[in-house]
């Protein structure tokens, strides 16, 4: 049995060893090129971080969007009784914040829009703690299907934000 073993040539070991460096350098060039453009797509994409409204009655809001629109409450870092947050959404949150004068008028299509698994469940929590609802045209305790099948109704919180509540799947 013969065992070949081929050498590289004198020629061609010098030439890898002096473009050995250049070629390190190359790739090194082009996988940062690959990392910082990926981290200024990333960094310059704005997402939500949080939603937050202003109200008169800490206490009463929070109630509302904790025990009727049902959502949990996470720490928030003031601790002054002015605050309560909750949570919307992964890494989403809804900030409460005390210290509104009066209630105020506000458009219903300046709204928050939370989905529900059942709307039959939903408005039996809304006739239990006696909380009207209307649909999108104004028409009392009537939930309306919208063009594309996703119910929906529309409320008020406490200090007359709208809301918006639908069934919708995604």
């Amino acid at each position: 049995m013969t065992i070949k073993i081929n050498y590289l040539s004198s020629n061609t070991y010098k030439m890898l060893t002096k473009t050995r460096p250049f070629l390190l350098l190359a790739i090194f060039l082009f996988t940062s090129t690959l990392i910082l453009a990926q981290m200024s797509t990333t960094k310059t994409k704005a997402t939500v971080n949080h939603l937050a409204v202003y109200v008169v009655d800490l206490t009463k809001s929070t109630s509302f969007y904790r025990d009727i629109i049902g959502l949990d409450t996470i720490p928030e870092p003031f601790h002054d009784g002015k605050h309560t947050w909750l949570r919307i959404g992964p890494g989403i949150a809804l900030h409460i914040i005390q210290g509104a004068e009066n209630k105020k008028e506000y458009y219903k299509n300046n709204h928050i829009c939370f989905s529900v698994a059942s709307m039959e469940g939903f408005t039996g929590i809304l006739k239990k703690n006696g909380i009207s609802y209307e649909d999108v045209n104004g028409k009392k305790n009537t939930v309306s299907k919208r063009v594309d099948g996703i119910n929906q109704l529309w409320l008020q919180d406490p200090d007359g934000y709208w809301i918006e509540i639908n069934d919708a799947k995604e």
